[in-house]
């Protein structure tokens, strides 16, 4: 049994720290919230006077806070508190640039850290299916494992300290965009008189629905290949039938039309008879990235 902090009771925190306790850990939570405090008592954890309480000679710190400037705030009022031979687990979404220094801070008391932020909803979060990107050095991502596995399946390696930060990263912004780009189709399929439930299933049978990820890249650009299965140009057609669709329907395109002036790049690059993928291709070029 380990004895554990875990700072930060909400949405996510309290079932992560709830599924810690189930796995036979000694959990002492802390947050600002008197509600959280009384439901993780409720669910079998210690509640903790403060934070510096909480990480007193605890096996592992676990912050999981809505910024980065409260982790930082916590490492402030804590540091001197942490037992050294202790391993911070940071699951926060916050910037990598302040994971760096969060772990920066730890490495001058010799204090091991793991970044790990999660992906998935709080539903993951009671059931320990969340899916956790981990960055940390070897040994640490061996040590912080058998908790992991509590909270999550999959425990993804990202590759070293502060990767599982810049993964988490990178996620939510593609996600996020298209969450957006699905906002405006949606919304120009409806005002069009498309039903949009017959939309979403045309959709889901697509790249526009299953992602390019999971199809044209793997086939093209990533395998050196932009002779076109579809080419740029007609993507570039395309889009502009959309977007005049769009303006003469009173839809409102922001996405659509950033995504627009990158056909035109591309085509002005002279990539128009190419794979629509090679706008990836286009830009790594642009930050001088290479295969060699």
């Amino acid at each position: 049994m380990a004895t554990i902090a875990f700072i930060g009771l909400g949405t996510m925190g309290l079932p992560m720290a709830h599924n810690l306790v189930k796995g036979g850990h000694e959990v002492r939570g802390f947050d600002l919230e008197a509600r959280a405090l009384k439901q993780h008592e409720a669910n079998g954890g210690r509640v903790a006077a403060s934070a510096k309480d909480a990480v007193e000679n605890a096996d592992f710190v676990f912050t999981m806070l809505p910024i980065g400037k409260h982790v930082k705030a916590v490492l402030e009022d804590c540091l001197e508190t942490i037992n050294p031979n202790s391993l911070f687990i940071e699951m926060s979404t916050i910037h990598p640039l302040e994971t760096d220094e969060i772990r920066s801070t730890l490495h001058a008391k010799d204090i091991a850290m793991v970044d790990a932020p999660v992906g998935r909803t709080s539903e993951h979060a009671y059931t320990g299916t969340l899916l956790i990107m981990a960055g940390g050095e070897e040994e640490d991502l061996v040590r912080a494992r058998p908790l992991l596995e509590l909270l999550g399946d999959p425990i993804i390696d990202c590759g070293g300290p502060g990767r599982g930060s810049r993964m988490k990263i990178i996620n939510n912004y593609l996600s996020n965009m298209i969450n957006v780009a699905t906002a405006e189709a949606l919304t120009l399929a409806e005002v069009i008189g498309l039903n949009r439930d017959l939309a979403m299933d045309v959709m889901s049978g697509t790249a526009a629905g299953k992602g390019h990820m999971a199809t044209t890249y793997p086939n093209k650009v990533l395998a050196d290949d932009l002779s076109p299965a579809f080419m740029l140009e007609l993507a570039h057609k395309d889009q502009g039938l959309a977007l005049d669709l769009a303006e003469q329907m009173n839809v409102e395109t922001l996405l659509g039309q950033a995504a627009q002036a990158v056909y035109e790049e591309a085509e002005a690059d002279a990539r128009g008879k190419q794979d629509w993928t090679t706008v990836y291709a286009m830009m790594r070029e642009k930050v001088g990235l290479s295969d060699s």
